[in-house]
C-alpha cells in the first residue's frame, strides 16, 4: 500500500540531528544518477527532479510553480516527492513536497555545519527571513542548544515576521556588524550580488551558503572565497551550476582544488584548527530529496502511522 505522508503530521515524526546522520549514511552508498526535466507553458512551470541510489531506490520531486495563483491567494509552488522502491520499483510513498524541501535544505546545511562549525559556537547570524530562514533556524537550534539567533533582512516586514515566529531572535539593521559578530553566518538569499564581504570575516567562523541556486545568484564576493577552505555538498550540482562557485571560478578568483571536498568524500569535513574560516555550498539536488524521504518515510513508519 501507498503511503500518504502530509506536511503537518509528517513534520511531527522527525528529528534534525537524525536526518544529518541519515543523510551521511546516504552519502556511504553508491553515487547516484540524477536527473531535471523541465516543462513550460508561459510563465507555468513543471520541474521533476529524479534520483536512483541502488539500495535506497528511486525518488522523482515533482513541483508545478504558477506565478499567477498569487493573486488570487493560492500557493505559487506545488507538488510531491515519489519514492519508489529499489527492489521491485513499486510506489512506496507520496510525501508533501513542502515537507521535504524544507528539512532536505536545512538539514543538508546543517550536516556541514555540525563538522565544520566550532561546536563552541554561540551567535548564528541568519541572512534572509524567508522561509528557508524559518527551516534555518528550527535546524540550527538543533545542532546549537545554545545560541543566540539574530537575523538581517531586505525587509523589516519580512524581519519582524520572522521575530512573531521566533521571539527570542535579535533583529539586525546592520549587515557588516552582524556578520563580524557571528560564530556561524547561514545565508538564504535571492541576491545576484555579493551581499557578505571577505573583509568583514574574522577568524573560526563557519559560512554556510544556501540561496544562490542560479549561474549569475552570488552571496558571497570573492576575498569571502579567498579567506575561507571551501567545501560543497555536491560537485555536480554546484561548480558548473551555480555562481557562487562557478563565476570565480571562471574569473580565476579562485581555483577547483581550492574545494577540499563533497559529500562524498565526507571523512575530509573536517575543521583543521580553530582560526580557521570554513565555508558551505549548499546546492541541493534529487539525491538529497531521495535520501530525505527516506528519512521522513522510516520515522513515518516507526511511530506506526499508516
Amino acid at each position: 500500500m501507498t503511503v500518504m505522508i502530509p506536511f503537518a503530521e509528517g513534520q511531527q515524526q522527525l528529528d534534525w540531528l537524525a536526518l544529518t546522520d541519515a543523510l551521511a549514511d546516504g552519502h556511504k552508498l553508491k553515487k547516484a544518477d540524477v536527473a531535471d526535466v523541465f516543462l513550460y507553458e508561459g510563465d507555468k512551470t513543471l520541474l521533476n527532479r529524479s534520483a536512483w541510489i541502488p539500495g535506497m531506490g528511486l525518488a522523482v520531486k515533482c513541483a508545478t510553480v504558477f506565478p499567477g495563483n498569487r493573486a488570487v491567494g493560492k500557493p505559487m509552488v506545488g507538488g510531491a516527492v515519489n519514492l519508489f522502491s529499489d527492489e521491485d520499483g513499486s510506489l512506496e510513498a507520496i510525501v508533501d513536497f513542502h515537507l521535504v524541501t524544507k528539512w532536505k535544505t536545512a538539514g543538508d546545511s546543517l550536516l556541514a555545519a555540525r563538522r565544520l562549525a566550532r561546536p563552541d559556537s554561540k551567535n548564528i547570524l541568519i541572512v534572509g527571513a524567508g522561509t528557508v530562514g524559518h527551516g534555518l533556524r528550527e535546524a540550527y537550534a538543533a545542532a546549537f542548544p545554545d545560541a543566540q539567533f539574530t537575523v538581517w533582512n531586505r525587509s523589516p516586514k519580512g524581519a519582524d515576521r520572522f521575530k512573531e515566529a521566533f521571539p527570542d531572535v535579535y533583529i539586525e539593521e546592520d549587515l557588516a556588524e552582524a556578520v563580524n559578530r557571528a560564530d556561524i553566518v547561514t545565508s538564504a538569499t535571492m541576491s545576484t550580488e555579493p551581499l557578505i564581504k571577505g573583509e568583514w570575516l574574522r577568524p573560526g567562523q563557519h559560512i554556510d551558503l544556501i540561496g544562490a541556486y542560479r549561474p549569475d545568484m552570488r552571496e558571497v564576493d570573492d576575498a569571502a572565497l579567498q579567506r575561507s577552505r571551501i567545501f560543497v555538498d555536491s560537485f555536480d550540482t554546484t561548480v558548473d551550476h551555480i555562481g557562487e562557485i562557478k563565476i570565480p571560478l571562471k574569473t580565476g578568483a579562485i581555483t577547483q582544488d581550492r574545494i577540499v571536498a563533497d559529500y562524498y568524500g565526507l571523512d575530509q569535513f573536517v575543521r583543521t584548527d580553530d582560526a580557521e574560516i570554513t565555508l558551505f555550498k549548499n546546492g541541493g539536488g534529487a539525491h538529497l530529496d531521495l535520501m530525505t524521504s527516506r528519512y521522513i518515510l522510516a520515522a513515518w513508519l516507526a511511530r506506526g502511522v499508516t
